[in-house]
């Protein structure tokens, strides 16, 4: 890391600059695998970027992964104590009904009231669509509701290619997503929700006396995949969200895979498998600046203070090949001049990240890491002389 050059470059901050998320690897990146799938990404969430992706804004069936956001609304509503893990909800002749449409089920019927607690078990772990709707109920007060909040969250995320009609995942018109947009979702269910996850690493689950394997098959195959929902309909193919979380020296590092239309439940295992192998072996997670380290210090102008610090969003990784990792130039765009008050977290640059040759690598949007005052009447006339005659 010491090789590491940091160059200044003062400039004014536009719209135009990338949010470190959106942010592909690098322009000359190691070749992916073949991957039978219609359509799938690779994300490094250590980093924020795509390693690997295939018509990922491709508009396609989302099947049961939908029940992503079905389980992320209901985490929303034990938050903000709307329900507990305890509440039991009833199980309407709608919930019940889902058992004539052929789909995955928990197994509940209108003299039951399960909890919370089992309907997201049932939900997650073994893709239950009577449960689905009976959260749906719970959470929205109506299915119609529901999908009307799920929507709304989407929107909130900037999902421009999703568009939600039920809660379950069933084919209906109009019913879409696509592989980045259900990435979006999966990674806020991680970040969001760390203490809800670990419902996603269930192997199985048993209610009613009815005991059913967790269909993600990498459970079972590689203990470093955690996680996370399956999917299928005739129209979908056989869907997957796979997550892991691998050690390596500088620290654990989570790839989070999608496949959209594979031909089996062991293809969609495989092919998952494969993206994720690959993007562990292919490139490496370098960090850049510790949580809360100053990526710069630089100047104030009618501020209480002369000068602030600005930091990342935790610490700064990036993905690049392996064995790049001590090639990396990082450049700062920056608002100049910078002018107080500032607000704690404010975004006034950029760092952005390339190879020894200039090919991008990153952007990692800046804040300020303290909040500052403007400075009494006679500072702020003696910065607005200097910067006149500047």
């Amino acid at each position: 890391m010491n090789r590491i050059q940091h160059i200044l470059c003062v400039a004014t901050l536009g719209a135009g600059l990338s949010l470190f998320a959106l942010a592909p690897a690098a322009a000359q990146a190691p070749q992916p695998p073949e991957v039978a799938a219609r359509s799938y990404l690779l994300v490094d969430m250590s980093s924020g970027q795509v390693l690997a992706e295939r018509n990922a804004d491709a508009p396609a069936e989302p099947a049961s992964l939908t029940k992503l956001m079905t389980a992320y609304l209901t985490f929303v509503a034990l938050k903000e104590k709307r329900l507990t893990l305890e509440t039991r909800l009833p199980v309407s002749e709608r919930a019940w009904a889902e058992r004539k449409g052929g789909g995955s089920l928990m197994f509940i019927d209108p003299k039951m009231t399960p909890t919370v607690d089992e309907l997201l078990r049932g939900t997650i772990a073994v893709s239950g669509n009577d449960s689905s709707v009976a959260l749906a109920e719970g959470v929205g007060g109506s299915v119609e509701n529901f999908v009307a909040m799920m929507n709304r969250q989407a929107q909130a995320w900037g999902l421009k290619n999703t568009s939600f009609r039920n809660a379950t995942g069933l084919t209906e018109a109009g019913h879409t997503s696509t592989a980045r947009d259900l990435a979006v979702i999966a990674q806020r269910i991680i970040r969001d929700f760390p203490d809800r996850y670990p419902y996603y690493s269930l192997k199985e689950y048993s209610f009613n006396n009815i005991r059913q394997d967790n269909r993600n098959l990498l459970l079972r195959r590689d203990p470093t995949v955690d996680g996370m929902k399956t999917g299928f309909t005739e129209a979908a193919g056989y869907c997957l969200i796979a997550s892991a979380q691998r050690d390596f020296p500088n620290g654990k590092r989570r790839l989070l895979s999608v496949v959209m239309g594979t031909e089996s439940m062991q293809a969609r295992a495989n092919e998952s498998q494969k993206l994720l192998n690959w993007g562990y072996t292919a490139y490496d997670a370098v960090r850049l600046f510790e949580a809360g380290k100053p990526v710069a210090t630089v100047p104030v102008w009618k501020g209480a203070a002369s000068e602030a610090r600005l930091v990342g969003d935790g610490a700064v990784y990036v993905s690049v090949p392996r064995g790049e990792g001590d090639k990396l130039k990082t450049t700062i765009e920056r608002t100049d001049p910078l002018v107080a008050p500032l607000a704690k977290g404010q975004r006034v640059g950029t760092l952005k990240v390339t190879t020894s040759a200039g090919t991008p690598v990153a952007q990692v949007p800046l804040v300020v890491a303290d909040e500052v005052p403007q400075a009494g009447l006679l500072g702020r006339a003696w910065d607005a002389i200097r910067l006149w005659i500047q």
